[in-house]
């Protein structure tokens, strides 16, 4: 199973997930987003699989600091997916690609399902 997990290095919960998979034998390759970026089709497959709302951070730094225009001007898929190519820190991290499924987030019990079949 290939096993990519697309964060920030100094994300505390990507460094969660990160160690969660290391513990657990779970080879994988990390994709700094900030650093290697993203592609429109890499955002487009996400959104096909989890909807823009959960994507999208809105509890972040990143989100608090955007001016309350550019907020309100995020409605739907497209306009998340514009803010998510033009700021990667905005995603919710991590998100793990593994067996052609996104995950987004990370807890103990989740990764734990996730690798359980």
């Amino acid at each position: 199973m290939a096993i990519t997990l697309y964060g920030i290095p100094n994300c505390d919960q990507v460094k969660k997930a990160r160690t969660w998979l290391d513990a657990h034998g779970r080879p994988h390759v990390f994709h700094d987003v900030k650093k290697a970026g993203l592609t429109p089709a890499l955002i487009e497959g996400w959104l096909q699989q989890q909807g823009w709302e959960v994507l999208l951070n809105r509890k972040g730094t990143t989100w608090r600091t955007l001016p309350d225009e550019r907020k309100a001007a995020i409605v739907d898929a497209h306009s998340a997916a514009a803010l998510m190519l033009e700021s990667p820190s905005i995603i919710k991290r991590p998100v793990l690609a593994a067996d052609g499924a996104i995950h987004v987030g990370f807890s103990d019990d989740a990764y734990q399902q996730i690798f359980q079949k």
